[in-house]
Order: structure tokens, then C-alpha cells, then sequence
């Protein structure tokens, strides 16, 4: 996925970034609602994490404007602001979960990946394509009862086939998904991995629709 962090705390931002990151996803990290929504006017983001209390005003309002415009992209909300009164507040202007700091590195990917799966349309982390069983929350993949390892790019990539079955994604689209703004990203690297998946999956995992992009296949 490609994910906004709205964080103005150094520390826990860095730390939730890197988390993000080593998963496989694309992370860009802004501290401030006016950057907040400069990236957001400018990139499709499939996930946005909120702090309420930032420098320049209250991320809620950022949420209701977001809701107010129609948009749909899923929102957690990160903050220190524990009472029932907050969270009533968060959930009722459009929030889709609510985390209350300190909280584990852990437990935010997991509620980040299961709200990514239920935009999706398949709440359901077992997946099941051709003799591949596939768990998207325990991010494994068995045939035949033996584990087949993905790098962390590798799972990120093969995860947008799995969570958008029948739909054509561009080379841009997933390099968007794969790397934040200012990397560097080397003309051929969707190739690469695509390559690698189909080595360790199956030739027909994923199926080049030639000029337009790439889509899920069977694996083979």
C-alpha cells in the first residue's frame, strides 16, 4: 500500500515509518496538515494515519474535509486523546479505526491490514489460488504445506494483485505502492519483481497485459 503518516512526534514517527516501510509499503511522512494535504492533493494514497494534535491545527478537521469532498480513502487516527468523548469524535467524522498512544508497533499493522482489507472487499485474510493458501495477516503463503519465502517488496507487490483481483494495474500504479516520494526507482524494477514472483509462485501468478500494465493470473 501507499500510506500517509500525519505525525508531528519525531521519535514515534520515525519508529511507525520504518515499521511501514519494512513491511513492504511506501510511506510518506509529513508533520503538518498544510503538507498533509499537499501530498494528498497530489498522490492517490490507499491508507492515511492521523494525528489529531499537529502544529498547525486539529487533524479532524482534515478528516471531515476529507469526508465532506467524498473521499473514501480509509483513515486511522493515531493520538494521545484517550477519553470516550475523543474517540466518539474520531469514529463519527469519518475515521475507519482509533489507536491510543503508547501503543504496539505490531498491533498497528495489524489493524492497518485489516482495514486495508476490508476496502478491498474481502475482510477474509485466508485466500486460496490454485494450490497456493495465502494468509494476508500472518503474510505467508504455503504449497503443498511448505512456505514459500516473499521479500518484503515482493509481498507488497504480490498483495495488490491479491487485493484487487481482475484489475489491471499499471507500472506506475505499483511503483507508487512500492516507494515513497524522492526514491529512486530504476526503469525496469516492477519488471524485476514481477519476474521473481512469477519464479517463486508460478509463470501465470500475475499476467502482463501488454501496454497497459499487470494483473492477478493463476499460479501455475
Amino acid at each position: 500500500m501507499r500510506v500517509l503518516l500525519i505525525e508531528d512526534d519525531t521519535i514515534l514517527g520515525a519508529a511507525v515509518r520504518d515499521q511501514i516501510a519494512a513491511e513492504g509499503h511506501s510511506v510518506d511522512w509529513v508533520t503538518r496538515l498544510d503538507a498533509a494535504r499537499d501530498h494528498i492533493g497530489s498522490a492517490a494514497y490507499d491508507l492515511l494515519l492521523l494525528d489529531l494534535m499537529l502544529p498547525d491545527g486539529r487533524g479532524i478537521g482534515l478528516l471531515r474535509d476529507l469526508r465532506t469532498r467524498g473521499s473514501v480513502t480509509p483513515v486511522i487516527i493515531l493520538t494521545a486523546m484517550d477519553q470516550l468523548s475523543d474517540r466518539i469524535e474520531g469514529l463519527n467524522a469519518g475515521a475507519d479505526d482509533y489507536l491510543v498512544k503508547p501503543f504496539d508497533l505490531s498491533e498497528l499493522s495489524a489493524r492497518l491490514n485489516a482495514v486495508a482489507r476490508r476496502y478491498a472487499g474481502n475482510p477474509n485474510p485466508l485466500v486460496r489460488i490454485g494450490d497456493l493458501e495465502i494468509d494476508l495477516a500472518a503474510r505467508s503463503i504455503l504449497r503443498a504445506g511448505r512456505t514459500i519465502d516473499l521479500t518484503a517488496r515482493e509481498w507488497a507487490l504480490f498483495e495488490a494483485f491479491v487485493q484487487r483481483p481482475g484489475q489491471i494495474l499499471s507500472k506506475a500504479q505499483l511503483e507508487e505502492r512500492l516507494y515513497s516520494f524522492g526514491a529512486e526507482v530504476e526503469s525496469n524494477t516492477t519488471e524485476v519483481h514481477v519476474s521473481r514472483l512469477r519464479k517463486k509462485l508460478g509463470h501465470g501468478i500475475v499476467e502482463t497485459v501488454r501496454g497497459v500494465g499487470y494483473r492477478l493470473g493463476r499460479a501455475a
